[in-house]
């Protein structure tokens, strides 16, 4: 009786998800009513004489800018056009997704995923599932569309039951979606918005930021989460699934192993990829480097480290182009510029988001509110003395449970930047730890989201295998991972704090 009122408790929670979830407006449409309401505030906050001394320029008082003053209303109106081109992270990652782009449409991106799954001896098949889709946040979607349903098929093919080997896959590309030992479109989409927050507090400490804030702690985050992966599937998520039973449709399918043509292929876009690295890497490396910097970081405070989107682009647009070309899915120029277009063709939701995102934030920073309110938010933690480990574990529960809500990174990093980072760094915790925190939490809770974009997707590959699979079932294998993935990854992040490593280059843990 008693677990009958757990599991319907439980179920209850994943409705109030579900039905609360949908209920919210579009990314856009929040957007749109956010800016409207900084607007409102800021007649509020204005009247109310509210200010606070800039931690930046001490004895300097900031005040809240009212946007409904008929200044307010002139920046609002000559500026619109101008929020939308300069929201951060509009420029570097449409650039950024060029080249990714054309690495993913030409087959190249999903070529290594299989090739990669598929190459390696039987008992490392799970971990090398966990690691493949980890590893897959370099393009939009092909780990959600490859990974899942290969993982079934060779899980399958090995008499284990398949849905933990579509579990296994679905954790390492949502679970562990800020993993990864590349830069991927996500490290400048929420570096440029984590720059523009921090610079509200800091311009000086802002400028010193660079969108590879966080890839040490990503890198060495890859193993880590494929050993959590590979354990969670061996010995939570599988034994809990019991054997399975083939079906005549389950023996006429076949794993789309590579062809020596696809191997070939592989081989020279690996190479074309290092000597692509090579060539960069003299612009940067060599005293001589037109890239280089100045001062006892050459390399870290370069115009090469304030340029990596150019650099994501060539070091995917490259090999892509490589591969297409042998595999004939580039037959010319033209090929190679369809596959651009339509890369940005489906980037036209980022697009119009990027319009009301920029308005909200260029808003809320015109406005002063970040500011005052991580001075305000700052002194009040002190004052409970919430701080320190404790504060930033209760951040990442905070954006974990709005990602339940929410499903775009993008999009709540955006709301919460604004807010956060400026009280941690008033906590003297650096905005690229607060970065980490959030991304972290974010990808943990993307696999029991039901709102996550590819969540139906996995619930359909699921149910050739179980037709009664839903959104509660699958919540129910996935919650393991997200339990054990926020965890460790949390542990491993204050591991790094009492350690004091950089996050990234120049990174630090603390500000200043």
């Amino acid at each position: 009786m008693e677990k009958g009122k757990k599991q319907g408790a439980f179920n209850k929670f994943l409705t109030f998800i579900e039905v609360t979830g949908n209920k919210l407006p579009h990314p856009i449409t929040l957007f749109a009513i956010l800016a409207v309401l900084v607007v409102f505030a800021s007649a509020i906050l204005s009247s109310l004489n509210i200010s606070v001394e800039s931690p930046a320029e001490p004895g300097v008082e900031v005040t809240i800018t009212n946007l409904l003053s008929s200044e307010g209303i002139h920046y609002i109106v000559t500026n619109m056009v101008s929020n939308f081109i300069n929201f951060a992270p509009l420029g570097v990652v449409l650039a950024t997704m060029i080249g990714i782009g054309v690495a993913e449409r030409s087959g190249l991106i999903s070529a290594a995923l299989r090739g990669l799954v598929t190459s390696v001896p039987k008992r490392l098949i799970t971990a090398a599932l966990v690691f493949a889709g980890i590893m897959s946040s370099v393009a939009s979607d092909a780990g959600y569309v490859v990974l899942p349903p290969l993982g079934a098929l060779l899980f399958i093919a090995l008499g284990r039951h398949p849905l933990a080997g579509l579990a296994a896959a679905f954790a390492g590309v949502s679970a562990g979606f800020s993993a990864n030992l590349f830069l991927s479109a996500t490290d400048p989409m929420l570096g440029e918005l984590t720059r523009q927050a921090a610079a509200t507090f800091d311009p000086a400490y802002a400028e010193t930021i660079n969108i590879a804030m966080n890839y040490y702690f990503i890198m060495v985050s890859v193993f880590v989460l494929t050993i959590a992966g590979t354990f969670v599937t061996e010995k939570l998520v599988e034994p809990r699934l019991g054997s399975y039973k083939k079906t005549e449709s389950d023996e006429a399918e076949k794993i789309d192993y590579l062809s020596s043509n696809e191997k070939k292929a592989l081989l020279w876009s690996g190479i074309s990829m290092l000597a692509t690295i090579a060539v960069m890497a003299l612009l940067i490396v060599p005293e001589w480097g037109p890239l280089r910097g100045d001062g006892p970081n050459p390399v870290v405070n370069s115009p090469f480290m304030r340029s990596l989107g150019p650099v994501i682009l060539f070091v995917f647009l490259i090999p892509g182009i490589v591969y297409g070309v042998m595999t004939k899915t580039i037959k010319n120029d033209k090929d190679v510029a369809n596959q651009m277009s339509d890369t940005m063709a489906s980037m036209g939701m980022f697009i119009v988001l990027a319009f009301t995102a920029g308005q909200f934030v260029a808003f809320f920073n015109e406005t002063n509110m970040g500011l005052v309110l991580g001075v305000y938010g700052a002194e009040f933690l002190q004052s409970v003395q919430f701080t320190g480990i404790p504060l930033v574990i209760a951040f990442m529960i905070v954006a974990g449970f709005i990602n339940l809500f929410i499903g775009s990174a993008s999009a709540k990093w955006a709301i919460m930047a604004p807010v956060f980072i400026p009280i941690m760094m008033q906590l003297g915790y650096s905005p690229e730890l607060t970065q980490m925190a959030y991304r972290i939490a974010d990808s943990t809770t993307n696999i029991i989201s039901p709102l996550m974009t590819y969540f139906a997707i996995i619930i359909a590959f699921a149910q050739k295998y179980d037709k009664k699979m839903g959104i509660g079932t699958l919540i129910s294998v996935m919650l393991p991972y997200s339990i054990v993935f926020s965890i460790v990854w949390a542990l491993m992040l204050i591991v790094w704090m009492l350690l004091g490593i950089d996050l990234g280059p120049a990174s630090p843990i603390h500000y200043p």
